[in-house]
C-alpha cells in the first residue's frame, strides 16, 4: 500500500539523520504480517536472517514474528536467544523492538544471568539500551521489578526521547503491578528525570 507506506515513513522517522535513517516500508499492516508469519514458522534461522538483514521494515517484522513464534514452540531457547541478542543491528525500529525483546530476550532471561541487559544498556547503541528495558517487561509480569529499576537508573539521564519513553512505560508496568515499588524509585529520581519519561 503506497499511500500508507508515505504515512509510514513519516511516521517511522526515516529521513536522513532520522533514527530510521534509510528504513524502506511496503505499507502493510501488522495484521496482514501476522498471517504471513503464521504460515512460515518452518523457516530456518538462516532463512529468518536473510529477513533480518533486509533494508525493508515489514520484512525484519516478519521474521521476528516467525522468531517468537519458533521460541515459544522450541526446546532450544538458548540458540534463539544468542541468534536474537546477535541481531540488535537489524531490530533498529521501536516498534520491532517493543514487539520482539521481551518475549524472546526477557522471557529467556527470566530465571537466568542478566548481565548482558546491563551490558547492552551502558552500550552507546540507542537499539540495544532499548531492548535492555523493554526485555524486563518479562521480568516485570512475574513480580520482579529490581532489573527494570536498576536499568532505569543506568538510563535515568539518557537524552533520546526513545529511551526515555521506554523507561517511563516499563516504570508505569512497575507501578501497575506494584504502586508502592514505583512511587519510591519517583520520589528518588523525580528531580533529575526527564520530564518525557516522568
Amino acid at each position: 500500500n503506497p499511500e500508507k507506506a508515505k504515512l509510514l515513513q513519516r511516521f517511522f522517522k526515516t529521513g536522513k539523520g532520522d533514527y530510521g535513517e534509510g528504513d524502506i516500508f511496503l505499507g502493510i499492516c501488522v495484521p496482514e504480517q501476522r498471517k504471513i508469519a503464521k504460515k512460515y514458522t518452518e523457516l530456518s534461522l538462516t532463512q529468518i536472517q536473510i529477513l533480518l538483514n533486509s533494508k525493508i521494515h515489514e520484512h525484519r517484522l516478519v521474521g521476528l514474528l516467525i522468531l517468537i513464534e519458533k521460541f515459544e514452540k522450541t526446546n532450544d531457547k538458548k540458540e534463539i536467544f544468542e541468534f536474537y541478542m546477535s541481531n540488535y543491528d537489524n531490530i533498529n525500529n521501536w516498534d520491532l523492538v517493543d514487539l520482539s525483546s521481551h518475549k524472546i530476550a526477557g522471557v529467556y532471561l527470566i530465571d537466568k544471568d542478566k548481565k548482558i541487559l546491563y551490558d547492552f544498556a551502558k552500550s552507546n547503541h540507542l537499539w540495544k539500551k532499548r531492548i535492555s528495558i523493554v526485555s524486563t517487561y518479562a521480568f516485570i509480569k512475574n513480580n520482579i521489578f529490581k532489573d527494570t529499576l536498576k536499568i532505569s537508573e543506568i538510563l535515568l539521564n539518557n537524552k533520546h526521547d526513545l529511551i526515555q519513553k521506554a523507561v517511563g512505560w516499563m516504570l508505569r508496568e512497575v507501578g501497575k503491578k506494584n504502586q508502592d515499588v514505583e512511587e519510591d524509585f519517583l520520589n528518588k529520581h523525580y528531580k533529575n528525570m526527564p520530564r518525557t519519561m516522568l
